[in-house]
């Protein structure tokens, strides 16, 4: 798992606080209010069950309403799990969190990537279940976690050193030819450009104008590495040019035109879908945000706490926010689709405007 462990957008002592009081717990069950899952459950005496707050069934009245701060209270009052918010699958699934998380960290300080029946056994799951649970969670399969991990090693590495030798096997690749097999497609260019910013790689790019203002779009070998937007057309050359200082930069021709023309049409129309190759970088943290991220429909948002919990670090929201911020291919990867937990728009790396703009036109279009 990423080090970027964070608390999440209030800190724990102020949510606790928020429901310390009978008013302030009914109001959170009138309200639904999903923060409030975990903090404590609800009975009711004339049905004999018990709920987290945010359960939809119909409120019964207040006067047979009682609070509980563990659902072993509620069960010693005799009370049994409702079957619609399925209260007693919270503990569940947060020991299965837990499993992936330790899974994760196995991947992490592996010097080569344990096998499918390895982590399982350690999860003390099946081989298949622990596969099915481990993508439901953090959006990839083990493998393309394990490979995601070791690019971002082999990155690191390649900065760090002069040899590339030295890189690959203290990336954890056992011999130079599976590394050699793989470096263009984890760095989108040979291991020597990409140590050298980009030297001796070619990077196609225009510059046009979309709806939303200038647009800049960028792709190697592998496929489009950037979309960029904003007011100056310079400006988002310079930073091109800084992601790759010793590239060589090659204006558009009549081919990459129409790929320009593709992405402009998808950024005016997300739903349509972008039917280009993707060239994604970024730590294998990022990627996991950025796979839950494009799993998000057009006409659809998300908090970032609700991304946190999809890829199984519920307390991540800052990193989550971290990652978005980092996101080279706007509206490919949609992080204009994140908002805070309350549905107002936060920042965004376009443009808070650009985001508003984005999220309206894809309400249009989805009605």
């Amino acid at each position: 798992m990423s080090a970027q462990l964070v608390m999440s957008a209030k800190p724990a002592a102020a949510r606790d606080a928020a429901f310390t009081t009978d008013e302030a717990r009914w109001d959170a069950v009138q309200r639904r209010d999903r923060h409030a899952d975990g903090q404590f459950w609800y009975g009711v005496s004339t049905t004999g069950i018990y709920c987290r707050p945010s359960c939809p069934s119909r409120h019964a009245l207040r006067k047979h309403v009682h609070f509980y701060a563990s659902q072993a209270d509620a069960r010693a009052a005799g009370l049994r799990a409702c079957k619609r918010c399925k209260p007693e699958q919270d503990a569940l699934a947060s020991q299965h969190a837990d499993a992936v998380a330790r899974a994760c960290r196995m991947i992490e300080s592996a010097e080569t990537l344990p096998t499918l029946a390895e982590l399982a056994n350690a999860a003390g799951l099946s081989r298949y279940y622990f596969h099915h649970l481990f993508k439901a969670i953090t959006g990839v399969t083990p493998r393309e976690y394990g490979e995601a991990h070791r690019a971002h090693r082999v990155r690191a590495e390649l900065q760090r050193t002069d040899h590339v030798t030295d890189a690959l096997y203290q990336a954890g690749f056992g011999s130079s030819g599976r590394f050699y097999e793989k470096s263009t497609e984890m760095l989108g260019m040979k291991p020597k450009g990409y140590q050298r910013g980009g030297e001796g790689v070619a990077i196609r790019f225009g510059v046009g104008q979309c709806a939303l203002g200038a647009i800049l779009v960028a792709a190697t070998e592998t496929g489009v590495c950037s979309i960029l937007l904003g007011d100056d057309p310079d400006t988002l050359v310079r930073d091109l040019q800084d992601r790759f200082p010793n590239a060589r930069l090659i204006g558009a021709d009549a081919d990459f035109e129409q790929w320009m023309a593709q992405v402009i049409g998808f950024v005016d129309d997300p739903a349509i879908g972008l039917a280009l190759p993707l060239d994604i970088r970024g730590t294998a943290f990022q990627q996991r945000v950025w796979q839950a991220l494009r799993a998000v429909p057009p006409g659809s948002t998300v908090s970032y706490a609700d991304i946190a919990a999809r890829i199984g670090q519920p307390r991540a929201v800052r990193a989550v926010a971290q990652a978005c911020a980092a996101n080279k291919l706007a509206v490919a990867i949609p992080c204009h689709r994140v908002v805070r937990h309350d549905g107002g728009l936060s920042g965004y790396r376009w443009g808070v405007e650009r985001k508003r703009a984005l999220l309206e036109r894809e309400a249009e279009n989805t009605k």
